[in-house]
Order: C-alpha cells, then sequence, then structure tokens
C-alpha cells in the first residue's frame, strides 16, 4: 500500500511554532489555522513518530524529552531549508564574471558605449569583454556570450537576434578627390581596395547590375583583421572598403566617408546576433540580465535603410 504524501517541512513549522508561542490557539493564530488544525497536525505527527512530543493540560504545556530532541532537530532543519532558499534566490540576482566576446566594430560603437549603464544597474556582474573579429568556440574560449555580426553556422548555440544593418562601399572625400568615384562595378579594378584577410572574408563584392545580382572581384591594396582597422585606412584616405551602416552611420552623416557605387547596392543585410550556450533553457542570471539588456538598448533599425549622407556631399555622390 502506497504511504500516504507527507508535508514534513510543514508538520515541523508548525511543531515548532506551537512551542515558540506555548501553545495550539496562538499558533494557530499566526498560522492563520484553527485551533483544532493545528492540534490535528501535532496528534497525526505524534502517531507517525510513534512517541508523545507534548504534555498538555488546561494549564500546563510541556515538551517530552522525545519532544525536546525533535524541535531542536526540526529547527536546525528549518533553519537548513531557509538558508537554502536564500542562496537559491541570491542565484537570481545578477552577479559573477561574464565573458563577452564581440567583433572589433560592434564592441567599439555599440557594446563598450554601454558598460557604464549596464554596470550600474548591475553592480555585481563584473564584464571581461574580448574584441576579436575571429568566431570562436564558446565552450573551448569559456565565453557566456559572443555577438555574431553575419550568418551564422549550425551550432548548438541559442541565437537572439539584436538587428540588421545593410552595407554600402565607402571612401574618404579626400581619397575621392584623387582618384573620381566608379560609375560602375567594373571600374573597383582600377580603385585601391580595403579588404579582409581573416578565414570567413569573401573575394568579392556583391552588386545590383542590370537587374540581376552579380559577384565582383574585391582584391584589395591592403587587406586587414577586423573591420574598425578598415574604417580606419578608409578614413585616412587610403581606399574603398564595404562595411555595414552601423558602423560608419557617424562616419556618413559628418561626411568624413561617402557611400560611392549606391545606384548597384544590391541591399543586402547583415543579420546581427547574441550567441550563447543555452543551458538547458536555464540560464544564469548574470547572462540573462546582460541579453535582455543588450535587446532593450541598442536599436539597429535606422541601420538597415540606405545611408544617410551628409548634406554638403551629396551634390558630389
Amino acid at each position: 500500500m502506497p504511504r500516504p504524501e507527507v508535508n514534513r517541512s510543514g508538520e515541523m513549522e508548525v511543531f515548532a511554532r506551537v512551542v515558540e508561542l506555548g501553545g495550539f490557539s496562538p499558533a494557530a493564530r499566526a498560522m492563520r489555522m484553527t485551533p483544532s488544525a493545528v492540534s490535528k497536525l501535532v496528534a497525526r505527527l505524534e502517531a507517525r513518530l510513534g512517541v508523545r512530543l507534548i504534555v498538555r493540560s488546561t494549564r500546563k504545556f510541556m515538551l517530552t524529552e522525545e519532544g525536546t530532541t525533535f524541535h531542536e532537530r526540526a529547527l536546525r532543519v528549518l533553519a537548513d531549508l531557509d538558508e537554502a532558499e536564500r542562496a537559491v534566490a541570491a542565484c537570481q540576482i545578477p552577479r559573477g564574471r561574464l565573458r563577452v566576446n564581440t567583433n572589433v566594430a560592434f564592441g567599439r560603437h555599440f557594446l563598450l558605449p554601454l558598460v557604464p549603464r549596464f554596470s550600474k544597474e548591475h553592480p555585481g556582474v563584473q564584464l571581461d569583454i574580448t574584441l576579436s573579429d575571429a568566431v570562436i568556440d564558446l565552450m573551448d574560449e569559456r565565453a557566456d556570450v559572443a555577438i555574431r555580426v553575419g550568418p551564422l553556422r549550425s551550432s548548438q548555440l541559442v541565437a537572439r537576434k539584436l538587428g540588421e544593418s545593410r552595407t554600402a562601399v565607402v571612401a574618404a572625400p579626400d581619397y575621392l578627390a584623387r582618384r573620381p568615384a566608379p560609375d560602375h562595378p567594373d571600374a573597383l579594378v582600377s580603385h585601391d581596395l580595403i579588404t579582409f584577410n581573416f578565414a570567413r572574408h569573401s573575394d568579392s563584392w556583391p552588386f545590383k547590375v542590370d537587374g540581376r545580382r552579380s559577384e565582383y572581384p574585391a582584391h584589395g591594396r591592403a587587406t586587414v583583421g577586423d573591420g574598425e582597422s578598415a574604417r580606419e585606412l578608409a578614413l585616412a584616405g587610403q581606399g574603398l572598403t564595404r562595411l555595414s551602416l552601423f558602423h560608419i552611420a557617424h562616419d556618413l552623416a559628418a561626411g568624413r566617408l561617402v557611400p560611392v557605387l549606391e545606384a548597384f547596392n544590391p541591399g543586402d543585410v547583415e543579420e546581427i546576433h547574441v550567441v550563447y550556450v543555452g543551458h538547458g533553457g536555464r540560464l544564469p542570471a548574470r547572462v540573462r540580465a546582460f541579453i535582455d539588456f543588450l535587446v532593450a538598448q541598442i536599436d539597429l533599425r535606422p541601420f538597415a535603410k540606405p545611408p544617410q549622407i551628409a548634406a554638403r556631399d551629396k551634390a558630389s555622390v
């Protein structure tokens, strides 16, 4: 015959309150129960244990030797339960080291400026941030979160989309003063290009010509390992480069960089995700807090539209 379920911690709590307050009636009032319910619970407890715990009469209330032993042990158990609950509740407060990996451009232009605000909201979290355009293995590098720009590889990681950004071929006005802007993708062969040397880069740039998307060879006079280096070289007038608008929007608005070949821009976008190990659907509080913070604070919608060009440069582009 199956043993009936017994709420032993509940029994201990009621018994401890009876002893603390010196009677069934005051314990019943404190626990919002009826005196008879408290009395029956203690009687069931005694019957289950096979001993008398309390000697009671109309005038006397006294613990037996067994009652004293049980009371002492019950207080320890209840204290341990309280401590366990406090420990679990503490785990829901974001705290501890959070390792974040992001590409250089996103890190410098979006993540790092947000660090003071995040740290103020979550003072118990210590951020450990690495900026690199290399795609890392989160498990191997012991990273909690990574921000990825571009197509995602098939993996066991969980991804949450932050937004998307168009791309544009750009150059500095100084470069275009020396080398007139190309009027067709075919003209790229006569220009200095700034391209990338990391493993997942493409040796071609996409354009839409005669209504069809085509890939044009893009062999750089200078090659770099991250988008921020490409931006810096373009600002220095070293040539044309192709970057996401989220990376260069301020430069375009200020006229430091100018889009070229926009008539042939295919309008493709790069998706930007925050990725993390799912942990079976249960995330540490620090990881959840960081992801929710990014989603709330980062708005990439303006960069999914055609580039905004500085007013003084529109006539010359």
